[in-house]
């Protein structure tokens, strides 16, 4: 790609970028053997292909439609634009002898309260539940979780701390995963509701490990309606406070939106302000004057490197409400009315829709 005058982009080492002198651009993504090609102009990507094809073999598949398990479909009057794995879902579930279950509204309901404690203590029943796919569901589950399903991040993350303990309640609450699989495998990661500007929220839960008390951070980070990035894991440390918790989650989301706001300043992308949205206002506060009182000097010095980056306004930290902050699902279990509530706000749209 160097030979043929890309620029190979520092923030992801898969992306090439050339420039022309009438102001337009190509974008080329490789991963692995497979590649995609961005631009406005197909004249200019039917001449990239001939060029290419003469440094190695490829194959032309015409416009993009799936890729990496993936689906995509182009509504190009609305200008949106749909990833699904819906038969890649649909395969998982037929694996696990699931396709015929029962759907439900949620991925994770609260009535679920996993914990070590639940794990077999008689031989007999060791021996009965290592005798359960359990292992290999969490892995299959794992790739649609990465690529299109965010709204299953926070219940596959919880299921896969007990690989090594597994009981009874935890392979029920693996099944209840793929129940609602099954009634929204043909739900897709839509992109072109919103305006072109990454949008990020971010949210934790005190204390959710049973076991550890170790409190989840939770973030989406939404580009043009859909979700572009999204976690949900435990903190490496115990929180001592929800303030704590939801700071150090606000760290971690900063991080990942100056990433991908370089991602994108290197793609051409501008924008005035990024924001990142959280529902603590002691978090807020504790950001922009982060004087090192009794409350809060016992917090990492590492966390506190948010407050450096709004002070050069890199990034702005803005207040939300609770009812509006999309990444609750990143962090906790939902009723089925918020739960909704964020799946839209991610991005992720039934078919009718």
């Amino acid at each position: 790609m160097i030979e043929h005058r890309y620029r190979r982009i520092t923030s992801d080492h898969c992306v090439f970028v050339k420039r022309f002198d009438d102001g337009e651009f190509i974008i080329l993504l490789l991963y692995v053997d497979d590649m995609l090609i961005v631009r406005q102009n197909s004249n200019k990507i039917s001449k990239l292909k001939k060029e290419l094809s003469k440094s190695f073999a490829m194959k032309d598949l015409g416009p993009a439609k799936r890729i990496l398990g993936m689906s995509m479909s182009r509504d190009r009057k609305n200008r949106k634009l749909k990833l699904s794995q819906e038969s890649y879902i649909e395969k998982v579930l037929m694996r696990f002898n699931m396709d015929k279950a029962k759907p439900v509204s949620t991925s994770f309901p609260s009535h679920f309260k996993l914990s070590s404690k639940q794990s077999p203590t008689c031989e007999k029943e060791k021996e009965n539940m290592a005798m359960v796919p359990y292992s290999s569901a969490i892995g299959s589950l794992m790739y649609a979780m990465i690529c299109t399903r965010p709204d299953i991040k926070h219940a596959v993350g919880v299921v896969s701390r007990f690989l090594s303990k597994l009981g009874r309640e935890h392979w029920n609450a693996m099944k209840w995963i793929l129940r609602y699989l099954r009634g929204t495998s043909k739900m897709s990661l839509c992109f072109g509701g919103g305006k072109p500007e990454l949008i990020g929220y971010t949210n934790a839960d005190m204390a959710g490990d049973l076991d550890s008390r170790k409190s989840t951070s939770g973030y989406l980070i939404t580009f043009s309606g859909g979700t572009v990035s999204w976690q949900s894991k435990l903190q490496k440390c115990v929180a001592l406070s929800t303030t704590e918790a939801e700071f150090i989650a606000a760290t971690d989301a900063c991080k990942e939106m100056l990433w991908m706001e370089q991602f994108l300043q290197e793609l051409g992308q501008e924008q005035h302000k990024y924001i990142l949205h959280c529902d603590s206002q002691s978090v807020i506060h504790l950001s922009k004057n982060p004087s090192f009182h009794s409350r809060s000097k016992h917090i990492y010095v590492r966390y506190h490197w948010i407050c450096d980056m709004l002070e050069s306004k890199q990034l702005q930290l803005e207040k939300i409400h609770t009812d509006d902050n999309s990444s609750d699902m990143m962090a906790k279990s939902l009723p089925k009315d918020k739960y909704e509530f964020c799946r839209r706000a991610a991005g992720l749209l039934e078919p009718s829709t």
